[in-house]
């Protein structure tokens, strides 16, 4: 079985892509465990690498407290908007509300890319439009693909010196377990 890309082909390889996960709610890495669970129970996905946890001060200026973020690379045989479907179906699971923008949240996935694919489609653009500027995404990838390039933007390792770091911090205490 096939599935249509966004720009109406169909997919039959394997395709790398790089998730963000975030939580600030309830039990942060509970959430994140589950979550990422979640992601695998349905076939389609192989983890490649999972990150250390980070522990990040919140985004924009809605008052909330800290976040625990991780970058989790997975190889995909399914469409990026199945992929998002997937994506979406875990976080309303998780019961996410989209409430404030930028405001807390029991969980947040982001594509942040998906191979070579280029969309800009409301729905799913990618790569994700602001990836380059958040060390809590960029930080965590770093660690687990330090050759990695955002398309458009660059190396992650360089990009991670460019934004700097102050408002994330490494959680080498905390673990999550990468799915088999």
């Amino acid at each position: 079985m096939t599935e249509r890309t966004p720009t109406g082909g169909h997919m039959l390889v394997q395709q790398r892509t790089v998730l963000s996960f975030g939580s600030n709610l309830g039990e942060r890495m509970e959430n994140l465990q589950e979550a990422i669970d979640a992601l695998f129970d349905a076939p389609g996905l192989t983890c490649v690498a999972l990150s250390p946890v980070y522990e990040t001060a919140p985004w924009g200026d809605v008052e909330q407290p800290d976040f625990l973020n991780v970058v989790l690379i997975a190889d995909s045989r399914l469409s990026p908007e199945t992929l998002l479907d997937r994506v979406l179906s875990i976080e309303d699971a998780m019961r996410r509300e989209r409430v404030i923008k930028w405001g807390p949240r029991t969980l947040d996935i982001d594509i942040v890319t998906f191979d070579d694919v280029i969309s800009d489609v409301p729905e799913l653009i990618l790569p994700h439009p602001h990836a380059h500027e958040r060390a809590f995404v960029l930080a965590p990838w770093a660690d687990i693909d330090p050759d990695a390039v955002l398309p458009g933007h660059g190396r992650v390792a360089d990009l991670v010196v460019a934004v700097g770091t102050q408002r994330v911090v490494r959680r080498d205490d905390l673990t999550l377990q990468t799915p088999a």
